[in-house]
């Protein structure tokens, strides 16, 4: 069965950092992309990085940019992204996805059952 599950959520002050995890299984992970997105109540789904098959290259959504890092280890089928200096507006849940295709929407995506992460004082 293809599954991703996602972990490391939870609540955190304005400033502070987290790190999530997405173990992935039934599908050879490290042929593919991977690619992280959030929703936040009341919005649609919005990308928020992406790397590439061997880890090497990593790319943002300029509202994450300076912040956000996302690194994956292909030995232990996982995929992280590490948030620092957090903002409310980060307020989410938080999805790794799976493409077939670079082009397939991030909808129409493999996903997970999410992870929330909140960002309040």
């Amino acid at each position: 069965e293809v599954q991703l599950v996602e972990s490391g959520g939870g609540p955190v002050q304005p400033g502070g950092s987290l790190r999530l995890s997405c173990a992935a299984s039934g599908f050879k992970f490290s042929h593919y992309w991977m690619y992280w997105a959030r929703q936040a109540p009341g919005k649609g789904l919005e990308w928020v990085s992406s790397i590439d098959a061997g880890g090497r290259n990593s790319y943002y959504a300029d509202s994450v940019t300076g912040r956000f890092t996302s690194s994956r280890d292909n030995a232990k089928n996982t995929v992280y992204l590490e948030m620092s200096n957090l903002k409310p507006e980060d307020t989410a849940v938080y999805y790794c996805v799976r493409k077939l295709q670079a082009q397939q929407p991030l909808d129409d995506a493999l996903r997970g059952q999410g992870t929330q992460v909140t960002v309040s004082s």
